[in-house]
Formats: structure tokens, C-alpha cells, sequence
């Protein structure tokens, strides 16, 4: 142990926590697909809708919670949401051995649960910056986002192990257990935050709708805000449709065991870990708007390979890709990370990481539904070959903008930003 996370107490206790999460998370991402099926016998389709459950609460109620994670202290949030998704995904071996669990039942918890995520990725991303220095933000983005990505790597493997020993159903009462974790850590963080500061007029009612429209006039009149939410948008449409489909293409196309797939899946993942490690040293040495277009376009170039796998020998393939793409895309996140959180406002931290992640993540429901339902008419295999074309044209919205244009991103806004604010709601 080294760094931060040495002589930061509260900072591991959220490290912790929020890795154990990320664990969970990804034992279901491999689950629920396997249970979905071969447990329920879904179709390629049904497949995909459960992938977009998990992600249409960020276009739902996305942009509100924004406001309300400025209003209030986000560590109270933080600890709801992790309670509330310990108890839903308890729900599902429950069900299970009560004999009604349903493709139904499982929609209905995926899309409970993204409702907690978004409550918790909102409040978390803009908790950082007040639990920690400026100058320690950079390494503790790194930190989070790297751990994330080797406890994805070990849930997925998790989770295909556990489907093949002991059921897909049973690693929901794992992903259970991590929530626990983080909430138990969460409960531990000594640190309070200060009130949250009210912008403009004290004493005027604030509307919701009008902080709303702040958020989204900071990230749409912004051209570095903007252009990142415009790509993270166009990029997670091609990213996530084709994971909705993975293990179904594994499965029923390559003809993969449930077993294997977890391992395949964690292998490729582990370019994540690769991603958070040189992604800040990368970022100091060529610059971080460099390191952006090399990480965002350059590596996720090799997600072509992906298409092209087949059983044995031709496994490889689907490493390779899924492990240029992770890298990418972790490094990446690590640098958007710290820009977002040095430019933007302390007190617009909410509403702009609301505002930027319904963009980002608003195209996925459509990735997930248009992988299945293209999955259902075109095939499979050339779903895949769709979607993986899409997430390196993505970073051409990066090569037509000012990230294209400078050494590094700005380490600074906020006094344009607030007074642009300030203007459109007096």
C-alpha cells in the first residue's frame, strides 16, 4: 500500500468500498445474462433488454438527481443506494428458489438497481474532490478507476465459475455481499462534508427545473464539457451494445462454455488495470489532450479483432480486442476524470456530472436494444461487427474538436463557467 492510500483513511475506506462494488457489479454482468439464458431460456433480444434496464434510469431521472446531489451531502446517498442494491439483488436467488424468478422479475430488478447507480455514481463523482486535496485528485481517479477495473476482471471470472459450479442464480447473494461491503465502508468514512453552497439568490426559491437547465447550459455551451459528453455518447452506443451480446455471441456462436466465458471476458478486461496504470503517465509525458485522442481512438482500434473470433486458437482475437479496448477506455475515463473535476465549479459539480453522464450514458438503452434487435434479424456475429466499428468511429467527434488542437485539457474554467451561469439565471 503506497500513496493515498497509505495516509488517507477515509480515502481507503471509500476505495474499498466502491471496489467491492465494482466486484459485484461485475459478477453480475455475467450472471444475470447466464441466467436470463440458460435458466429462463431468453432470446437475443430479451438478452439486450436487460442490458438496457440497467442503464435507462440515467435518461429517466438522470438529470434531477443531478440537482439533488448539489443540495444535500452526497455521502447520505451514497449509503441508500448501496443498501438498496444489497436488497434487490438479494431479491433474485430468493425468487429463485421460491419458483417465480422471470425474464420479468429480472428486468424489473436490473432497472430497480440502475436507479441506485445512478444515485451513487452521481453523488460519488462529485463526493471525490471534497474527501480529497486537488493535488491528490489525479492519483485517487487513478486509483479508483484502476481497482475497478481488477475487480471487474475478478468478477467476471467470479461469476463464470460460479455459473459453472454452482449456478448463475448463486452469484447474486456475491453481488449482495458487496454492496454490504461498500455500504459498511461508506458508514465508516469519518469525514463531513461542508453544507452545500446555494448558487445565486439565497433567498429566492430555487426550482428545480431552472438548476436542471443550468447543468445542461454548462455542459452545451462549453466546447470541452460538450464535446466529451457528445463522444461519450457516441462511443457507449457501440461499447455497450456490443457487451450486451457478448456472452450470447460466446454461447451460442463461438460455442463457449458458460465456465470459459467468465475467463474470456476477465482476460480481456484486464486491460483496464494496464489502462489505469499508464494512463497518468502517459497523460504527464505527451500531454493529456494528446493521451486522450492516442487512448480513444488509437488502442480501441483493435476492438475489430473481436468480430473475427473463433473457437479455439481464434479465442485469442477476442482477448486482444477486449483488452485494447479496456485500456483505452479506462486511461481515458482516468484523464476525463480529473479534467471534469479541476474545471468545473465545486457547487455545479452535480449537475455537470448529471448532465454529461445522460448524454454519455442515455445512448445506452438504445446500444443494448439495437444489439438485440439486430442481433434477432441480421445475426450475431454481424452485430458484432456493427458495434464494433462504431466505438473507434466515436473518437472522430475527438479529431474535429479542440482536444485534437492542444497539448493538454484546461486545468481551469470556473470563472467563466460560474459567471455564463450567473447569466442565464438572473
Amino acid at each position: 500500500m503506497s500513496g493515498l492510500l497509505r495516509r488517507h483513511r477515509d480515502f481507503r475506506l471509500l476505495w474499498f468500498g466502491e471496489t467491492t462494488g465494482k466486484f459485484g457489479a461485475s459478477v453480475t454482468s455475467v450472471s444475470m445474462p447466464l441466467i436470463a439464458v440458460s435458466t429462463l431460456d431468453a432470446n437475443t433480444f430479451q438478452v439486450g433488454l436487460l442490458g438496457a434496464a440497467a442503464w435507462l434510469p440515467w435518461l429517466l431521472i438522470g438529470l434531477p438527481v443531478g440537482v439533488w446531489v448539489d443540495r444535500i451531502a452526497r455521502r447520505p446517498i451514497m449509503l441508500g443506494a448501496a443498501a438498496t442494491s444489497c436488497a434487490l439483488f438479494l431479491s433474485v436467488p430468493l425468487a429463485h428458489f421460491a419458483g417465480f424468478l422471470t425474464v420479468g422479475l429480472l428486468l424489473a430488478v436490473t432497472l430497480a438497481t440502475g436507479v441506485s447507480a445512478v444515485f451513487f455514481q452521481t453523488a460519488y463523482t462529485a463526493y471525490l474532490p471534497s474527501l480529497v486535496e486537488p493535488a491528490d485528485q489525479a492519483e485517487g481517479n487513478s486509483k479508483l478507476h484502476g481497482s475497478a477495473s481488477a475487480a471487474q476482471i475478478a468478477g467476471v471470472g467470479a461469476g463464470g465459475l460460479i455459473a459453472q459450479l454452482a449456478g448463475a442464480v448463486n452469484g447474486m447473494f456475491v453481488n449482495a455481499g458487496t454492496f454490504l461491503t461498500s455500504f459498511t465502508c461508506l458508514l465508516g468514512i469519518r469525514h463531513r462534508e461542508a453544507p452545500p453552497a446555494v448558487a445565486g439568490d439565497a433567498g429566492a426559491e430555487r426550482s428545480l427545473v431552472r438548476e436542471i437547465g443550468e447543468g445542461l447550459r454548462l455542459v452545451a455551451h462549453d466546447r470541452w464539457l460538450r464535446t466529451f459528453a457528445l463522444f461519450g455518447g457516441a462511443s457507449n452506443l457501440g461499447l455497450i451494445g456490443l457487451q450486451s451480446i457478448q456472452v450470447v455471441f460466446l454461447v451460442r456462436t463461438v460455442g463457449v462454455g458458460p465456465g470459459a466465458v467468465g475467463g474470456l471476458i476477465a482476460i480481456g478486461s484486464f486491460g483496464g488495470v494496464a489502462g489505469a496504470f499508464v494512463g497518468r503517465r502517459v497523460a504527464a509525458r505527451i500531454g493529456t489532450a494528446r493521451a486522450t485522442i492516442v487512448f480513444e481512438l488509437g488502442l480501441p482500434m483493435l476492438v475489430l479483432l473481436v468480430p473475427l473470433t473463433g473457437g479455439g486458437i481464434g479465442l485469442v482475437l477476442f482477448v486482444v480486442g477486449n483488452f485494447a479496448m479496456a485500456a483505452g477506455v479506462v486511461a481515458g475515463n482516468v484523464i476525463k476524470a480529473g479534467f471534469q473535476q479541476r474545471y468545473c465549479p465545486p457547487g455545479l459539480l452535480g449537475r455537470m456530472t448529471a448532465s454529461m453522464q445522460f448524454v454519455n450514458y442515455g445512448t445506452i438503452p438504445l446500444g443494448a436494444v439495437l444489439a438485440g434487435g439486430l442481433g434477432s434479424t441480421i445475426g450475431v456475429r454481424p452485430t458484432i461487427w456493427v458495434m464494433a466499428a462504431a466505438i473507434p468511429s466515436a473518437a472522430l467527434i475527438l479529431l474535429f474538436s479542440p482536444v485534437a488542437r492542444h497539448r493538454d485539457l484546461p486545468t481551469t474554467g470556473a470563472d467563466r463557467v460560474d459567471a455564463h451561469v450567473v447569466r442565464q439565471v438572473t
